[in-house]
């Protein structure tokens, strides 16, 4: 299966052509740029790359979230167009997946960790043994406080991924959580070759959608809505 893979989730962006889990071509951005500046661009360099046209790409896959709202949202919005004008498959993908197999070849407990604000963090834990993942919790929004303390209760080192990795790594390292270790600069943060090899996993099992059945997943409600919603309870509570 020849996979074209988007991911927009985090600070930095990237695109890759996979064929079964094989890498073709990859672009990968963390330069400040807005994705919704990159994206295509990167779509263009990895197909000329790959030498492929988009009539011979089989499913088109992309990082769904949690992570950025507006990273998200342009990544998925640019994989349904072009799904939908093909008639192609769709993937759904989590980030903190495609950032966990960044370290897959690493035996043990694999942490990432992105940052939500608020002592918060988008957070999953899995397993690696031999280039396998094994997910141990679903994607969950969780306190620093409580990731530390699922830590200690672990009792295993682990592997810290994604944006969030050196700020948990600065609050961990030291204290009662056993050894964790930041994964390497250039393997922080998720990329389109991780996020297709989940793809390829979930394609494998059957999980495909048609474009139009391809969402974001947030874990929470955007800011606006969130703040939206404080103020009408604000003003039902002024009214009683």
């Amino acid at each position: 299966m020849k996979l074209l893979t988007l991911e927009s989730a985090s600070l930095s962006a990237s695109v890759c052509v996979t064929e079964d889990t094989r890498l073709l071509a990859q672009s990968f951005q963390n330069c400040g740029l807005t994705h919704s500046a990159t994206l295509l661009p990167m779509v263009d360099h990895v197909m000329t790359a790959s030498r492929l046209t988009l009539d011979e790409i089989d499913a088109v896959a992309v990082v769904t979230g949690p992570g950025s709202f507006t990273g998200v949202r342009i990544g998925v919005s640019t994989a349904k167009g072009i799904a939908d004008g093909r008639g192609l498959p769709c993937i759904g993908v989590s980030s903190l997946a495609a950032a966990a197999w960044n370290v897959a070849l690493r035996d043990g407990i694999i942490c990432p960790v992105m940052d939500a604000r608020r002592g918060q963090l988008y957070n999953a834990l899995f397993s690696a043994e031999r280039g396998v993942l094994t997910r141990l919790t679903p994607d969950r929004l969780i306190l620093r406080d409580d990731l530390k303390k699922e830590l200690i209760s672990l009792g295993k080192s682990a592997v810290l991924v994604g944006d969030g990795a050196q700020m948990c790594y600065n609050e961990f390292s030291g204290s009662e959580v056993p050894d964790v270790i930041p994964a390497p600069p250039g393997l922080v943060f998720p990329a389109a070759h991780g996020a297709a090899m989940e793809a390829h996993r979930l394609a494998q099992e059957g999980q495909l959608l048609t474009a139009a059945q391809l969402m974001p997943c947030y874990l929470r409600q955007p800011q606006a809505v969130r703040e939206r919603l404080a103020r009408q309870t604000a003003q039902t509570t002024t009214k009683e």
